[in-house]
Parts: structure tokens; sequence; C-alpha cells
């Protein structure tokens, strides 16, 4: 027992000494965007899987896995994610020691673009990686929380092959199945941005499809909570929420952190646009320098930052840690892919 509390000592002084100086905490060992996100042990593993490089090109598309032990302060390799190829837009999670890897979407040198319905779980400690069941409506671009004592896995909305879908998909952990939970109230939509915290779902924004004619999609900005029943983990009770502060609507990073009671979000750019940060009309995106969050018990929005050094587009989540919240990789200022990892203010 003495041992082990020694080790969780040291474990924690070397956080501290890391928060204490944020240009400590170390890049990751490759650029990425478009990059799934996940943590374990209470925020001190962190994992980066997959995404797309510098290059921003279909063959720069990675299915590598970056893990960090906040405690050591390092990178290593994880197990790369198998299949033939890396995806991009996926959502990921941690729950009961392992994570779990949701759909995303492959590229092919036409510059095609194809949904896939995979779910991979990770085991760290066996650097093992096994398939389990298959998304029923495959999406990318979706929003993901958990509940329910890392039981309840919640995909909400995202894209499929015909466009955004308002389905909010349940995978329960401990029987390997999926069920359908109450569908998103507003335009379905993907590249939104939200979490889980307090049996909450917060979402916000997104890409819809545009009715108009022109361009494919346009930006949506709808913000929408969804309480979900205690008894039974489908049923949704979904309100409106008002605007958040600042201009993003596409790309936003976003996670909960249960110890504050907030759902986070950050940078993210005005308009939709692909992998490699062009606007469906052509046009560069550029990441919002703002940061801001929903406070569950307060039901307010907070702005946080107005004027972020270091922006950010396309990381596909902010992780809780014992630093604070975290976002690893994403598009940076002229659609630069970064290795960074940035720590956000939370007041």
């Amino acid at each position: 027992m003495r041992k082990l509390s020694f080790v969780v000592l040291l474990a924690l002084l070397a956080i501290i000494l890391l928060a204490a100086d944020e240009s400590r905490i170390p890049s990751m060992p490759a650029a990425v965007s478009s990059n799934a996100v996940a943590s374990l042990k209470g925020g001190i593993q962190l994992f980066s899987l997959m995404g797309v490089g510098p290059r921003k090109t279909w063959d720069d598309i990675t299915n590598q896995v970056y893990v960090m032990n906040l405690s050591s302060g390092k990178w290593s390799d994880g197990r790369p994610v198998p299949g033939v190829a890396g995806r991009l837009g996926a959502s990921a999670v941690g729950a009961n020691g392992q994570v779990y890897l949701f759909g995303g979407y492959v590229v092919d040198a036409q510059g095609i673009e194809i949904t896939v319905s995979d779910v991979n779980a990770y085991v760290p400690q066996d650097r093992r990686w096994y398939r389990a069941a298959d998304i029923p409506v495959p999406v990318d671009g979706a929003v993901i929380g958990i509940n329910h004592h890392d039981r309840y896995i919640y995909l909400v909305g995202g894209r499929s092959k015909n466009g955004p879908v308002n389905n909010v998909q349940v995978y329960d952990v401990e029987k390997d199945s999926w069920s359908q939970a109450t569908p998103l109230p507003g335009a379905p939509v993907f590249g939104h941005a939200g979490g889980l915290v307090d049996d909450t779902i917060v979402y916000i924004d997104g890409a819809a499809k545009n009715t108009a004619g022109g361009v494919p999609y346009v930006a949506s900005d709808e913000c929408w909570q969804g309480k979900i029943d205690r008894k039974d983990p489908n049923k949704i009770e979904w309100s409106k929420l008002p605007s958040h502060p600042g201009p993003a609507h596409f790309g936003i990073a976003g996670g909960g952190a249960e110890r504050d009671h907030k759902i986070f979000f950050s940078g993210g750019t005005a308009a939709p646009h692909n992998f490699k940060g062009l606007g469906y009309d052509g046009q560069p995106a550029e990441p919002s320098p703002f940061t801001f969050a929903y406070d569950l018990h307060g039901k307010r929005w907070e702005t946080i930052s107005e004027n972020a050094v270091d922006p950010r587009a396309d990381s596909r989540g902010i992780l809780a840690t014992p630093l604070g919240p975290l976002v690893l990789g994403g598009m940076a200022k002229s659609q630069a892919v970064t290795s960074r990892v940035t720590l956000l203010p939370k007041k």
C-alpha cells in the first residue's frame, strides 16, 4: 500500500510540475488534424487516433495512435488502428480501461469519401485491438459522450452516405449492442461540437444540408440540450439553448468536464470546410480564437477567452485532465496541421 501511494504521489507531482509551465507539455510525435481523441485513468492517459498529416492528401491520412501519460510527460506509439487505411472524422471515448473508436470516413486517390461502420476497441495494457459491433447507421463527424458508469456511449448526429442524420445511437459497452435514442430535434448536422456531463448532452452548430442550392452544406447556429432519462438510456428530453459566444459554427472542439459540470468549446471556423481547410466555396477557413463553456449548474454560456494565441479547428474533442482541458493537434492558422498540445483556460 505504501509503495502504491508513493507511485501515485510521484505521478501527481509530475503533473503539477507540467501544469506549472504549459510550454513543457510536449507536442505529439506527428502533426495531425481531424484526429479522434480519448482519455483514460481520470485524464492522465491521453490518446490521439488517426487523422491527416501536414500534406493534407489522401495518402497522408494515417492509422497511427499516439499515447501520452501525463505522469511522465512523454508520448509513445500505440498499436495502429487495424485496416488498410486511416480515417478522418472518427469519434473516440475511454470506458472501462479501453478506448472505443467509432466510424469516420476514408478517402481514396480520386478524393471520394466513404463513411464506415467500423467500431474498434483498444486495450492499452495489451496493445491489442478487437472489433466490436458495427454502427447501425455509419457516421463521421458525430458528437460523442458516455453515461451511466461507463456503460452507454452516445453517438449524436453525424454524416452518413446520404448526408447528415438526426440519429442518436447508443452503444451498450456491457452487451456490445446498439439501440436508438430520441433523435435530434433540429436540422440534422455533422461537424458539430458537444459533450455529455451530468446525464445531459449539449451540442452546437455543425453543417446542415443547403436546401437553397449552391454549396452543399451551410453552417447551423442551433444549440441544443438533451436530458437523458435515468431509468431509460434511450429517452432524451431535448430543449433549445440560446446562441453561444463567438463566431465559429463548424469544426469546434468540444468536450465535457464532470468535475466542473461544464461542456467546453474552443476554436472552429465560421463556415463548413473540408479536411484540407477549404470551405465549400473554395475559400480558406481560419480558426476562431474563442473559448467558451456551457455551465450546466448555472444554465448559462460563459466566455472564457476571446483571444487564443494558438486557435484550432478540427481537433475532434477536448479532453478533461488534471491539468485542465486539453486540445491535441488540429488545424491552426493558415490551414497548417499542427502537433501542438494546448491547455485551455477554465475561467
